[in-house]
């Protein structure tokens, strides 16, 4: 691809919702200069709309950044590779601009003709999601190992690569 990003890394979540901020935290902290100039690295926060009109540039591979609760220890990190159905089935949400729903996103985007390529959840298991500005500590500690395989993710230009293994739901890395 002519130089332009083929990896899309977007952090997503609401950091007036206690650990909901991981995906903010860890793309701030990951920042463009850490990846190679093939990578885009964005927070997205709560815009699923913005994130949808993103993925209309096209990507080899998307990795989106958020918590998510798999009944697992707080901290606990998951890469969860999307199912196929994600791709063509309907969404389990509907869209809200002000929202995100990954699912609905990701729906919305390929009905307006994107193609995210291959996509990633790199998830982190709250501990609690209610009001509140700050990660709890268990989360604040998973930042910098996330921060530490996306890096690694994000190096690959296509695909994800052997040496990281990709975990099903339920399954930490």
């Amino acid at each position: 691809m002519n130089g332009s990003p083929r990896v899309l890394v977007a952090g997503i979540g609401n950091i007036f919702l206690s650990d909901d901020g991981f995906g903010v935290e860890v793309v701030r902290r990951l920042g463009e200069d850490r990846v190679p100039p093939w990578v885009r690295v964005a927070d997205y926060g709560i815009s699923g709309l913005h994130l949808a009109y993103e993925l209309l540039h096209g990507y080899e591979k998307t990795i989106l950044v958020d918590t998510v609760s798999q009944g697992g220890e707080p901290g606990t990190l998951y890469l969860i590779e999307a199912e196929s159905g994600t791709q063509t089935g309907r969404p389990t949400s509907t869209l809200d601009a002000h929202g995100m729903q990954p699912d609905a996103v990701l729906h919305l985007a390929r009905a307006m003709g994107a193609d995210p390529g291959k996509v990633l959840l790199l998830g982190c298991e709250p501990a609690r999601l209610d009001e509140g500005i700050g990660l709890t500590t268990a989360i604040a500690a998973a930042v910098p190992k996330a921060v530490e395989l996306l890096t690694r993710l994000a190096r690959e230009p296509t695909g994800v690569p052997l040496s990281t293994p990709v975990r099903t739901k339920g399954t930490p890395c």
